[in-house]
């Protein structure tokens, strides 16, 4: 059977389950179902293995945070490899990474060599697997379903994570019960392999560019820059955040959670996740009809309060049948909350920077996370597991108060496809592609009764230019005479100049047409650029 190539589905349709038509999304979808049923049954076999090693709730949280904390960590750096390398390539080494973790964790259990501490350095490595693959499958996503079916494609992200907290925490028990800790991790390499070759299926159609490959340091320094300039990325990283600083003390505790319960255990932590990733798998089959009654912001601030709510009621449940409920609500708000998010910070992100804003976000997700698991976790230790929960969903809302005013959808969405418009430079003799900084400057004739304006409209400007990857930018007015502006910007090099013509998007276009529209002079703006001269010191 051939590999499939990259599909463009002609019609919008954006039903929920639309995106599966794509036949390479399918199969990776399927190979990132697959990818997170093995990252579940890691968690729930760590996090289970952990209480037989201690008694501690800190260290029983910890392995939450172990396993998220290298997201936070190594999220950029990820993000900028998966904009730089072949995103095929990479995706692949993160499963047989991952597959390699497992094998090593086996080995260990196998020789009886585990305790609590190398648990969690275990953890922290298959966490490193999960740093890598979030940021580049997050940027695969939008080349393979048309814009319109963006959010269905992330919602069925959201169906894999989700399903995968059923059938992993479902395996894993079955597999602990049967025939020991040791084979959930052979299993997850056994399936880590099978789906690294199935993304060897896929034949990307490969981007060619005259321009020599980005560095890494100056890719990442671009990918901070791009979201530091981003309103819209602004809002979804505090929201991100505040949420996931609440949310993750129920899934943290969770396990000190069903011991409490009555007849507590293994299957009764099982189900918990269970019936929070059900709730979420059903959440996310109807947002398609969610998002036509509440915009994203609603979403946000519905799903917060309902997660809040969920909260207080599993910690005050006096058994299962009052708690499992609790959880199917809790995974629904929290599908609709992430969601919301993700879809808005992947419509903030043009393509050129996707992988490296989306590792950005992924790291203020989990980096929340992780903090938020060590300290409802140290909560639960220096009172008890109830207590912590209620203080968790409290901080919620509190929170939710301060977060209000970030709004992640505006009244039209920007139009971030490339365009190329703008040609670049023609020169005279080559130049060096490292030669710079280059020096850039455009001079504009503006009638003074417009300075006001002009200057909101450079406003944006100055953010454009910084998001595309200048060092700097600034705007000059001559005093001699007001209606002459000079804006100025430099750029790391000349390499790193003409890679802005490629970073131009059709947003960029409608504002460089705004920008003009002031212009007055006879002849279109004096444009110059000048490379810095080396000398010997």
């Amino acid at each position: 059977m051939p590999a499939p190539d990259t599909p463009r589905s002609p019609v919008a349709d954006t039903s929920a389950l639309a995106p599966l038509r794509e036949p390479v999304f399918r199969m990776l979808w399927l190979a990132w179902l697959t990818a997170n049923v093995c990252m579940w049954m890691n968690d729930v076999a760590a996090a289970w293995l952990m209480t037989s090693l201690t008694t501690s709730p800190v260290m029983v949280a910890l392995v939450q945070s172990a396993s998220t904390l290298p997201v936070f960590l190594l999220g950029l750096p990820s993000g900028a490899l998966a904009d730089i390398l072949d995103r095929r390539r990479y995706f692949i080494v993160t499963q047989f990474w991952v597959a390699a973790v497992a094998l090593v964790v086996c080995l260990v259990l196998l020789s009886g060599a585990m305790n609590a501490a190398l648990l969690l350095v275990l953890t922290f490595a298959n966490g490193i697997g999960l740093a890598m693959r979030w940021p580049v499958f997050a940027a695969i996503v939008p080349e393979l379903v048309p814009r319109p079916q963006l959010p269905a494609a992330l919602a069925l992200n959201g169906i894999a994570m989700n399903a995968s907290r059923i059938v992993g925490p479902l395996v894993a028990g079955a597999v602990i019960a049967s025939l020991g800790s040791a084979w959930v991790f052979v299993l997850n390499a056994v399936l880590s392999v099978a789906a690294g070759f199935a993304i060897m299926r896929w034949r990307r159609e490969a981007k060619v560019s005259a321009l020599p490959g980005e560095r890494f340091f100056g890719a990442m320094r671009v990918g901070l820059q791009h979201v530091r300039q981003s309103t819209r990325m602004h809002a979804v990283l505090w929201r991100i955040s505040a949420f996931f600083l609440q949310a993750t003390a129920l899934q943290a505790l969770m396990p000190l959670v069903a011991k409490g319960l009555p007849g507590g255990g293994a299957g009764t932590f099982t189900l918990l996740l269970a019936g929070l990733g059900m709730g979420a798998i059903v959440a996310a089959l109807y947002l398609p009809r969610i998002r036509q009654r509440y915009t994203r912001d609603q979403l946000v601030h519905h799903g917060t309060l309902v997660q809040a709510g969920a909260t207080l009621v599993v910690a005050f449940s006096p058994n299962l049948y009052v708690a499992m409920p609790a959880m199917v609500v809790a995974g629904m708000a929290w599908i609709s909350v992430a969601n919301s998010l993700t879809v808005a910070a992947q419509l903030s992100l043009p393509d050129w920077v996707r992988a490296r804003g989306m590792s950005i976000y992924q790291m203020a997700l989990m980096g929340s996370s992780a903090a938020g698991a060590a300290l409802w976790g140290q909560v639960a230790g220096l009172t008890d597991v109830r207590t912590s929960l209620v203080g968790s969903a409290v901080f919620g809302v509190v929170a939710l108060a301060f977060t209000r005013r970030f709004r992640i959808q505006g009244a039209a969405e920007e139009d971030l496809s490339p365009t190329r418009v703008v040609k670049p430079p023609e020169i005279s003799e080559p130049v060096d592609p490292d030669a710079g900084p280059v020096l850039v400057t455009i001079e504009y004739r503006i009638d003074p009764a417009q300075a006001t304006a002009f200057l909101a409209v450079m406003e944006e400007t100055r953010r454009a230019r910084l998001r595309q990857g200048a060092l700097s930018w600034e705007l000059f007015r001559d005093t001699a005479d007001p209606g002459r502006y000079i804006e100025y910007l430099l750029d790391e090099s000349w390499v790193e100049h003409l890679r802005r013509f490629d970073r131009f998007t059709a947003s960029d276009a409608a504002l460089r047409e705004r920008r003009l529209s002031f212009h007055i002079g006879e002849t279109s703006p004096v444009v110059t650029r000048c490379i810095a001269q080396a000398f010997q010191r």
